[in-house]
């Protein structure tokens, strides 16, 4: 499974991507904003799973998600991991498309459970 993080904070990615390794899975690719985020799926094939923070810089997770929703990738699972806990903030990622949401900071086992989800619905 190929599974690609999306969050400016380093710490946030290297955590991440080591629990993703701890759960099994090793082809992860990381950006830090949507705007690089969309290059890496120009140039991977078959991303199986977006997990995405909500607030980067030049493109953040919800406009990021809106054109993933508009692209040919629009059926990837979109897990959107953020410090946004307001129920109108997840209101507006689920209309831009989110398919689950997961407010920071999250235990290993929510994490887990979502990304399992995700994973198995795909």
């Amino acid at each position: 499974m190929k599974i690609l993080v999306v969050d400016d904070s380093f710490t946030m990615r290297r955590l991440i991507v080591r629990f993703l390794h701890r759960m099994g899975h090793h082809e992860v690719f990381c950006a830090t904003n949507g705007r690089e985020a969309y290059t890496v799926l120009l140039k991977e094939d078959g991303v199986d799973l977006i997990i995405t923070d909500w607030l980067m810089p030049e493109m953040d997770g919800i406009e990021f998600t809106a054109r993933v929703r508009r692209s040919p990738w629009k059926d990837i699972p979109i897990l959107m991991v953020t410090t946004n806990a307001a129920t109108e903030s997840v209101v507006e990622a689920l209309r831009a498309g989110v398919n689950h949401y997961l407010v920071k900071p999250f235990s290993n086992d929510s994490f887990g459970a979502k990304v399992n989800l995700l994973l198995d619905a795909a």
